[in-house]
């Protein structure tokens, strides 16, 4: 059995690992596989086991660590110190960095090849250290023969290359790399990989005019400039290739240009991207405008103004690329703008809502082309648009084009006749077939709504005489939402009468429509049957009522039926405008919020305000009935004190002045009682005269107690004043 060389796999470093071209490189690399060679001859080989092994294990730096590496990574380092650095670095075969899309990368890579080739007496295999540059290292250089434009730079007379004003540090570096391979190639091997501007695989550069084609909101695509500067490209895929050669290869020259065959210029990629993607219409700008765009880096920018016309000599005459757009953008653009949807996730979604009248499809499909950014499709609005397109063409034509204005004005009869038909003509379903394929909708996705609503129309609207269907425009998913009859009708009842009349909604029109519907569903072919025959399950909604509860569950399920939007994340702009809004929302709400409180606040206050005075008039009121009856009550016991009290109380008091007693108050009331007992004829005392008279003497007593400050006040009042003996007994503390 003859002897095999065993392959051993390389341990291949690359910087920025997550970046958009070294992540694609190290894609490419780690799907690499060796096979084991006989030392026979090919004919031996054939009949031999052949093995595979992955013929690279990748490493890499990384701006941020991710949970899990990529499955195509074995490790990552974020941020390492130099030593550390330096110590993965040797440990590897092959050490590339890129600084085609970052120059802040040009200090560490030039630390990193001087590094290494300090080290290289430490070597145990050879090392080889490939820089990827750019071909901005050349944007200045002076052409070759000013009678021929046409004439290409090549690698072989690297030499002579001129590097645009920001991009010195850039060439600097490829001169550093080529001197340090150049002592002992066998030990430490050193290449420069000038490349073209790159594309594909999610874009690089050019990833501006392919999210404004794909978006849709511009009309027309800008082109900076006059457009007609030839810009070197390759493919992201091709690139690595050209790297993965030079690893195996390893060619005696040291300086190689990667670009594809394409000489396109700058309008030409602009405007095939524009017709792939976009409106298909494109618009010349002043390159200064390129500065107002965001989007677009300092570095991006100036490549953009490059004007080259390069091949690559070297990588055609001593790798063996397997080429995957050699031709260029250009001319490969379909597989280009594939590539783009499929590495971005901007896949359409295609949604066909159906269900009976006034079960509202249209509001449930406008919320899902809101939140998933569709487009939203109905046969009446479609034909609208394109009759009014079409009367533009009639009433505008153009002299040059007699015929179109002619095929228009033709169509637009046909549609005119057609309107009002309740059979869809063929017309209308071309429009509606070329409004369902057009680029916006093949970028985003749509809604059809209410259509179609037979077998026979979906068969027209979805096949043709070439294919069956059409896998580009076929629903990917068809909703039916339905409910029953009564709470339809009771919808239809509750609508506003301008509503109801202009979608159709009268009594008897709106119950025909029902039961057509009623009808078509219960067939034995119906739309839902084609539907299933194109292994497309719809799913059924049912609307229970029109509350706002019922209405987000249901949107829920929908949400969770169609998956996460395939579109692109909102922007730093867009997001910052977003919480804008949201916060001027919110601090509307809570202004509106403060005002209805600072209403009821004011409506609280003068409620309180009219029940306060409304109790203080009655208060005031019933104080004054009060003191009325106080004040005549207060009169007649004065007037019955005066005629009866007062007389005898005031000879008492003299008396009372003159004999001065220890209890001047008891003494009053005994002279009182005995002056009442005494006051006429004698009568005979028996107990109940004893009685009544002691009864007589406690009230005396306690009218004295309780009318002493009146008393005074009267008399003070009248102007009785007796002698001092006799004022002292009116003093408070004289009565206790």
């Amino acid at each position: 059995m003859p002897h095999k060389r065993r392959a051993t796999s390389k341990r291949v470093f690359i910087n920025n690992i997550d970046s958009y071209s070294s992540r694609n490189i190290a894609k490419f690399l780690s799907k690499v596989v060796l096979r084991a060679m006989d030392e026979e001859e090919e004919q031996e080989e054939e009949e031999e086991e052949v093995h595979h092994n992955h013929a690279f294990q990748m490493v890499g730096t990384v701006s941020n660590l991710s949970d899990e590496p990529p499955p195509h990574i074995l490790e990552e380092y974020c941020h390492p110190r130099k030593e550390e650095l330096l110590s993965n670095l040797m440990e590897c075969q092959v050490i590339i960095y890129n600084i085609s899309q970052d120059a802040d990368q040009v200090e560490e890579a030039s630390w990193a090849v001087k590094a290494l080739h300090d080290q290289k007496e430490h070597f145990t295999s050879l090392k080889i250290f490939i820089l990827i540059s750019t071909v901005m290292t050349w944007a200045a250089s002076i052409p070759l023969d000013p009678e021929d434009p046409e004439l290409p730079f090549t690698d072989e007379i690297f030499y002579c290359r001129r590097a645009h004003p920001n991009f010195k540090k850039h060439i600097d570096l490829e001169k550093i790399v080529v001197k340090a391979g150049k002592s002992n190639r066998e030990i430490f091997s050193t290449y420069v990989v000038a490349s073209g501007l790159q594309y594909g695989m999610g874009e690089g550069i050019f990833h501006f005019f392919f999210k404004e084609s794909w978006l849709g909101e511009a009309s027309e695509i800008s082109i900076y400039g006059h457009g007609k500067n030839i810009i070197p490209t390759i493919h992201v895929t091709d690139l690595a290739s050209v790297v993965q050669n030079v690893i195996e290869y390893q060619p005696r020259p040291y300086y190689l240009l990667a670009v594809d065959l394409s000489h396109n210029t700058l309008e030409q990629l602009v405007k095939v991207i524009a017709t792939a993607l976009g409106p298909a219409k494109t618009v010349n700008r002043p390159f200064e405008d390129i500065y107002l765009n965001q989007e677009l880096t300092v570095m991006e920018i100036d490549s953009l103004q490059v004007n080259l016309r390069m091949e690559a000599v070297n990588v055609e005459n001593l790798l063996s690329v397997y080429w995957h757009c050699e031709g260029g953008l250009v001319e490969n653009v379909d597989l280009v703008v594939e590539e783009y949807r499929l590495s971005r996730g901007l896949l359409p979604l295609r949604v066909c809502l159906l269900g009976p009248p006034a079960v509202g499809k249209t509001t449930l499909s406008l919320q899902i082309c809101k939140h998933y950014k569709l487009h939203h499709i109905t046969v009446r609005d479609t034909i609208y648009k394109a009759m009014a397109e079409l009367e533009g063409i009639v009433k505008n034509p153009d002299p040059d084009a007699e015929e179109v204005a002619a095929e228009a004005q033709e169509l637009l009869n046909s549609l005119n006749e057609s309107i009002d038909s309740e059979d869809v003509s063929e017309e209308q379903l071309k429009m509606l077939r070329d409004k369902m394929t057009s680029n916006q909708c093949k970028n985003q996705g749509y809604v059809l709504d209410a259509f179609p609503s037979t077998y026979k129309q979906a068969e027209d609207l979805f096949e043709d005489e070439q294919e069956d269907f059409s896998d580009k425009f076929t629903p990917e998913f068809v909703l039916v939402l339905d409910a029953t009859d009564s709470f339809l009708t009771d919808r239809v009842i509750n609508l506003p009468e301008e509503t109801v009349q202009d979608l159709g909604y009268e009594p008897e029109k709106f119950l025909s429509r029902l039961a057509i519907y009623r009808d078509n569903t219960q067939e034995e072919k119906s739309v839902l049957n084609y539907f299933e025959e194109l292994d497309i399950s719809p799913v059924l909604l049912e609307a229970t009522n029109g509350e706002e509860p019922a209405t987000s569950l249901l949107m829920h399920k929908i949400f969770t039926t169609l998956g996460p939007p395939r579109t692109y994340s909102p922007s730093p702009q867009e997001v910052e405008e977003e919480n804008r809004r949201i916060a001027e929302e919110r601090m509307k709400k809570e202004a509106e919020e403060r005002a209805v409180e600072e209403r009821k606040e004011e409506e609280e206050t003068r409620s309180r305000a009219a029940r306060w005075e409304e109790w203080t008039q009655r208060s005031e009121a019933s104080r004054m009935l009060e003191e009325l009856h106080l004040d005549i009550l207060t009169k007649q016991m004065r007037s019955y004190l005066m005629k009866n009290v007062m007389p005898t109380l005031g000879k008492g008091l003299i008396e009372c002045c003159r004999i001065q007693p220890a209890e001047p108050l008891d003494f009053l009331v005994l002279l009182g009682f005995k002056r009442s007992s005494c006051s006429g004829t004698t009568r005979m005392t028996t107990p109940r005269v004893v009685r009544t008279h002691l009864r007589t003497v406690v009230f005396l007593r306690c009218l004295i107690k309780l009318n002493i400050y009146l008393l005074r006040e009267t008399w003070l009042s009248r102007s009785v004043f007796l002698s001092s003996d006799v004022s002292s007994v009116w003093t408070p503390e004289y009565w206790p």
